[in-house]
């Protein structure tokens, strides 16, 4: 997939996601301040705010990724492979605007808000299981 151009990317992008997670650091600083026993702390709510900062960290690291990081690829491929690279055009038009979400924890590329389901055991799954 072709990668997106600084110019479209959102302004208010990088903002946004630094206020979110100093936020958020704000939160567990100061719960980690709190004179709390281990049991006190909803362990499934702590578990779900250090995702999110996970996944806050890995936006903001995403968007200092230089954008020749891809052409660097390229160009380092065999030359035999240049004639199907010619073909990304193609294939990005092809791709349905859900798709971004695949493989995405709790994202269903034909419902995007529904959560992912272990299609063999029918639970809830962070990460999709490959066997």
């Amino acid at each position: 997939m072709a990668r997106r151009s600084a110019g479209e990317i959102p302004a208010g992008l990088r903002s946004r996601l630094e206020a979110a997670r100093l936020e958020l650091l704000t939160l567990l600083r100061a719960l980690d301040r709190m004179d709390l026993a281990p049991a006190e702390i909803p362990r499934r709510l702590i578990r779900q705010l250090f995702q999110l900062d996970g996944d806050f960290v890995e936006a903001l690291r995403a968007l200092e990724q230089p954008p020749a990081a891809s052409a660097q690829f390229r160009k380092n491929l065999p030359r035999r492979a240049h004639p199907t690279l010619a073909q990304e055009v193609t294939v990005r038009n092809t791709l349905l605007p859900a798709e971004p979400y695949n493989m995405i924890p709790g994202r269903d590329p034909q419902n995007s808000y529904a959560p992912w389901r272990n299609p063999v055991s029918g639970v809830l799954a962070r990460y999709p299981v490959i066997s």
